[in-house]
This record gives structure tokens, C-alpha cells and sequence, in this order.
């Protein structure tokens, strides 16, 4: 009886602040606010995702054109074949960049113009 009493005994005492096992840290429950807050402040936001069309060269083109029989026809009715054969490549189309002043501009216009009025 008296081996009872002591561990009762032993319960009901306070221990000493060097005797405990927390160390004397108090815990604290957080409250909600803190908790969101520590969330929202923890996540990254991710980066914007934007789609980049990549625009064909004419070289790029004449290639899949020439290469593959899916461009040979249009809506898979329209026949494309002669169309492909007689396309020019870029090279024999592409022109240089010349800067139009006045003289020039004339010398077109009225050479359209003429063109025009023979065709009337």
C-alpha cells in the first residue's frame, strides 16, 4: 500500500523547471490566419504559359510541299499536283528590297496606267 501511495505521490508534485521535458517551451497552437498567411507566402506562382506560333520560312514550305503528298490536294478535293509543278522557287521570286523615291513611283504608275488603257 505504502509503494501506491508513493507513486501517487510522485504524480501529484510539481516538478522543477530543470526536472521537465519541454525544456520550458510553452506550446502554441497557431491560429488560423497565420497558418493561410504562412501558405500564401510559401507558394510561387507559376509563369504564364503563352503559345509562340512559329511562322514557316518559304524555304520550309517549298519543302513540306514538295515532300509531303498531303499538300498535293486541298480539302481532298482539289487536285494541287499542277499547281506544284509549275511553282517557282524562292530564290528565282525573291527580289531586292529597292527604296522608292518619286521617280520611281512615276515611272511605275505610268507604265500600270499605260498598261491599262491598252487593255480597255
Amino acid at each position: 500500500k505504502r509503494i501506491a501511495e508513493d507513486v501517487e505521490d510522485s504524480r501529484l508534485k510539481q516538478q522543477s523547471l530543470d526536472e521537465s521535458d519541454d525544456g520550458g517551451d510553452i506550446p502554441v497552437i497557431p491560429d488560423l490566419e497565420d497558418v493561410q498567411e504562412e501558405d500564401l507566402a510559401l507558394q510561387v506562382a507559376s509563369p504564364p504559359s503563352i503559345q509562340v506560333n512559329r511562322v514557316m520560312t518559304y524555304r520550309d514550305l517549298d519543302n513540306d510541299l514538295m515532300r509531303h503528298a498531303a499538300f498535293q490536294t486541298l480539302d481532298g478535293d482539289t487536285d494541287l499536283k499542277l499547281l506544284t509543278k509549275v511553282l517557282s522557287p524562292e530564290p528565282e521570286v525573291r527580289e531586292e528590297n529597292v527604296l522608292w523615291d518619286w521617280d520611281l513611283f512615276t515611272e511605275v504608275s505610268s507604265e500600270l496606267i499605260t498598261e491599262w488603257d491598252l487593255g480597255k
